[in-house]
């Protein structure tokens, strides 16, 4: 049977579907319990998220669905280079984005470097709440963390752009590993070396991972229907990781213009930037994006967010949808599913049928 895999056997789920686990409040407890309802593994991306709020999400994610579900953190939540950051260079950007803040009638924002990291407080978070599942991005979480999650039965599942990365997983005794390919929405998630320098495509990347793992994949970028998945499993993935599709859906936390933007013709035009966060990630295209060249210096992640965020919300209330963010992966074109169940049910039956079990 197709959905009878490594990755369903070790969640404990009945279809190899997994939840892109979108963060920044794209991920909402009815989203999730869609997919986990349906057979799926339902995900919740939490980054942003302090420990108290991610205590209150779980209590409504609770609510909802009594299946498994993961819970998604970023390792590397704060770059390093924010240390001791020169003022001048901080001015020097911020004059950078200064015609756009000009164009909306706002002023530039006042900003500090002084940015904590929430990882370690929030693992303390995660270990309370026992999902079924912990998956990471931008790097490993210490050992002492991993061991701990042995010790509660929690599944963890790291992320790889590259061979080497999906080996250093393997190494530090993940569950499973996410292969991140090029076509993926949102940031990408290297962390030995710069993202510019891990854009392999997913299917390359499957192969890659299979002829020098053990470890089962999960196959994540540009798969948006039944299609996709038969091709990720002939190439040996043990799962599939959906997320722009789900984006879509009404379920999601994302606005009403942004998935009218999914389901448009501007979602055939996408692009890599850094221009929104400081670190690299696709989006639609939009005057900012193409303003600001990938080789242009921005200001660290998140110290660039906290830059645009009153740009966004001012695009947003002045309707210039040419500045506001819309991510999205690389194969969004003829999404048309706005229920998330709705969307579940035709991966399986479509899926199931091209596979002929």
């Amino acid at each position: 049977m197709w959905n009878q895999t490594k990755i369903t056997e070790l969640l404990g789920i009945q279809y190899p579907v997994i939840l892109g686990p979108m963060g920044g409040g794209f991920s909402t407890p009815e989203l999730l319990a869609a997919v986990s309802n349906a057979g799926g593994l339902g995900s919740f991306g939490a980054y942003t998220l302090s420990p108290e709020e991610m205590l209150e999400a779980d209590k409504a994610i609770k609510a909802k669905t009594s299946r498994p579900y993961n819970l998604n953190l970023w390792v590397s939540d704060i770059d390093e280079v924010l240390t001791n950051y020169p003022p001048e260079t901080l001015e020097r950007i911020k004059m950078l984005f200064k015609p756009y803040f000009d164009g909306l009638g706002i002023p530039l924002p006042e900003l500090s470097t002084d940015i904590a990291s929430r990882f370690e407080k929030q693992t303390e978070a995660l270990f309370a709440m026992r999902p079924a599942v912990f998956s990471f991005i931008f790097g490993i979480p210490p050992k002492e963390i991993l061991a701990e999650c042995r010790r509660l039965a929690i599944k963890t599942i790291g992320c790889a752009t590259t061979v080497d990365e999906a080996q250093a997983l393997e190494e530090a005794r993940v569950d499973a590993i996410v292969a991140s390919g090029f076509e993926s929405g949102g940031h990408r998630p290297s962390f030995l070396r710069p993202a510019q320098d891990s854009y392999t495509g997913l299917f390359t990347l499957i192969q890659q991972l299979k002829s020098k793992t053990k470890t089962p994949i999960i196959a994540a970028g540009g798969i948006r229907d039944a299609k996709g998945i038969a091709a990720a499993f002939i190439l040996g993935a043990d799962a599939v990781q959906i997320g722009t599709a789900f984006l879509a859906c009404d379920e999601s936390g994302a606005t009403p213009l942004h998935k009218n933007m999914l389901l448009s013709d501007h979602s055939k035009y996408t692009t890599l930037t850094k221009s929104l966060t400081g670190r690299m990630g696709r989006m639609i295209a939009n005057s900012i994006s193409d303003d600001i060249k990938p080789e242009t210096e921005v200001l660290p992640f998140p110290l660039q967010t906290r830059l645009l965020a009153p740009l966004k919300a001012a695009a947003l209330t002045q309707g210039r949808t040419d500045m506001i963010s819309y991510w999205s992966g690389q194969n969004a074109t003829n999404l048309k599913h706005r229920k998330a169940g709705d969307l579940m049910q035709a991966l399986i039956e479509e899926t199931g049928s091209l596979l002929k079990t």
